[in-house]
């Protein structure tokens, strides 16, 4: 099979291919999702294999409307409407209790609860509404790797394992949505992304962010809680703030191999880069930096020479703290050390 790729005036085609439970990935102003008819268990499943990914972690699933919602979700408490008309559509997902027996436990790894997503792409909300079905939507990569921000990453990680994907170009936020658990109590932020927990206690008030480490045998409520996620074929470091960047380029010139740097704008116009440094941009200011990490990493997966990736951290406050949550995940925690400079 040889994956297509769907033009914008071809989303009834790929509505169709959804509707008999084919795989289709699409746009979303995050990352690019990988969709499937969250009401079909057999194309769900598919889903698991085409990204090799673990049973155990749920998807989240994608409406286009609070009554799609309302279908399968119990309840809908007050304050999750209130930031459902604040955020929807938005890079907000909301876990909410779940009808018994209203999806598989296939969508919901086997958990009482569901994630919900209303996407700010019209192509995808278009998607959703001429299949007539809510989509579950996982990134669409190979489990573990940089979430894919354009067709091209999609197309060239699951290239004859899913029937097409909706071209819709690069995404404009880059980092995943942020998801709130409103099956608690309290609410909690599972995933930090661009819809802040200022942004949310603007509407509702008090929320925690969340702290539990997910143990082996435990299912996560959310995706990128337990496995690891968004890591590159070479070792990252994160560059932290305040570090004297002359010697990152003098710990480059040292090693036996490309190193990717991956740093603002400002930052490479002013450095002198051995030879074997291959510069990433990532902008000016963590809003490009969000919208171009998983791009630059992935771009160093296509280069076999890089071994290893610097990249600029930012204060993790407000779009920050995404940022700093997937950097972390894809270094495994490793920082630069200068006093490694020789």
């Amino acid at each position: 099979m040889n994956t297509k790729i769907y033009q914008l005036n071809q989303i009834d085609e790929a509505a169709a291919a959804i509707q008999r439970g084919e795989l289709v990935a699409f746009p979303t102003e995050t990352v690019y999702g990988l969709g499937a008819d969250a009401t079909n268990e057999p194309a769900v499943k598919n889903v698991y294999l085409a990204k090799g990914r673990p049973s155990d972690n749920p998807l989240i699933v994608h409406v286009n409307s609070v009554a799609m919602v309302e279908k399968y979700a119990a309840e809908i408490p007050a304050n999750a409407r209130k930031l459902m008309a604040a955020f929807w559509p938005g890079s907000l997902t909301i876990i909410l209790k779940i009808k018994k027996g209203a999806l598989s436990k296939t969508v919901t790894g086997g958990l009482s609860t569901v994630a919900f997503r209303f996407p700010d792409n019209q192509p995808t909300l278009d998607l959703i509404g001429k299949a007539g079905v809510p989509i579950v939507g996982p990134s669409a990569n190979t489990s573990g790797k940089p979430s894919p921000t354009t067709a091209q990453h999609v197309y060239h990680d699951l290239n004859g394992k899913i029937t097409g994907i909706l071209d819709d170009g690069p995404t404009r936020v880059g980092v995943e949505s942020t998801v709130l658990d409103m099956s608690t109590a309290t609410p909690v932020i599972l995933r930090p992304g661009a819809v802040t927990k200022q942004d949310i206690e603007g509407v509702i008030g008090s929320i925690d962010l969340n702290h539990h480490k997910v143990g082996k045998n435990e299912t996560p409520k959310a995706p990128g809680m337990k496995y690891k996620h968004y890591a590159p074929s070479a070792q990252v470091y994160i560059v932290d703030e305040g570090t004297d960047w002359a010697k990152v380029a003098k710990w480059v010139a040292q090693q036996p191999f490309d190193v990717g740097v991956m740093a603002e704008e400002r930052i490479l116009q002013q450095l002198t880069l051995p030879m074997n440094a291959v510069q990433f941009s990532l902008g000016t200011g963590v809003e490009d930096a969000s919208a171009r990490l998983f791009d630059g990493l992935r771009g160093f997966d296509d280069q076999p020479n890089v071994k290893a990736i610097v990249t600029e951290a930012f204060t993790a406050k407000n779009l920050g703290r995404a940022y700093m949550n997937r950097l972390n995940k894809s270094a495994g925690g490793v920082h630069f050390d200068p006093a490694q400079v020789k």
